[in-house]
């Protein structure tokens, strides 16, 4: 197993509807801290993603934001950060954070963080990379998203093989050891190719 020494976690610029989706982004941003695991992320102070930073803060972790500068500039960029990146644009963000990172983790999150979370699986499917991602299924949260892919494979525009891109918890505190269970990559990433 390669280490896992940075991941990436795409989570939701809201906090949702329910005290849950804070906890369970407290606990991950803790246990990837404890554990010695930089997180990555979209590098705002607002909603989960600032949950997690500052969680992740606060247990002596490392934490590396990348934002859009016009997502800085409406004072939404976290400046309390081991590192905060301002970038050009969307696309150079996700790049990044592809880049720096050696794993991925979706937590309930709106429409970009289903953009963020179908490229990387994508990008996983045609071996432009091979990082582990983890689905955070807080509270079912992603059960829809979970039967849409179900449906895509049963209508055949993809392989069962696709349900294997990623592993699924439903818990903050099994995300560490699922991390830790996938088995080394096949080949390292090349950024050239992404």
């Amino acid at each position: 197993m390669t280490a896992i020494r940075s991941v990436c976690v795409y989570c939701g610029s809201s906090l949702g509807e329910s005290q849950i989706y804070t906890a369970q982004a407290q606990i991950l941003g803790r246990r990837l801290a404890e554990n010695g695991i930089r997180l990555i992320y979209g590098g705002g102070r607002i909603g989960l993603m600032g949950v997690i930073a500052d969680a992740a803060m606060k247990a002596g972790g490392e934490v590396v934001g990348i934002i859009p500068n016009h997502l800085h500039d409406w004072e939404v960029g976290h400046t309390g950060l081991t590192e905060l990146h301002v970038v050009d644009s969307m696309h150079t963000r996700k790049r990044m954070m592809v880049d720096m990172s050696d794993a991925f983790i979706a937590m309930p999150g709106g429409v970009g963080t289903l953009d963020e979370f179908f490229e990387v699986v994508t990008w996983r499917q045609l071996k432009l990379h091979d990082k582990p991602i983890i689905v955070l299924n807080t509270e079912d949260y992603w059960h829809p998203l979970l039967a849409l892919v179900e449906a895509v494979i049963e209508r055949g525009f993809a392989r069962r093989t696709t349900s294997n891109l990623f592993t699924v918890v439903d818990d903050a505190e099994a995300v560490v050891a699922a991390l830790l269970a996938e088995p080394a990559p096949e080949r390292p990433a090349t950024p050239s190719r992404i």
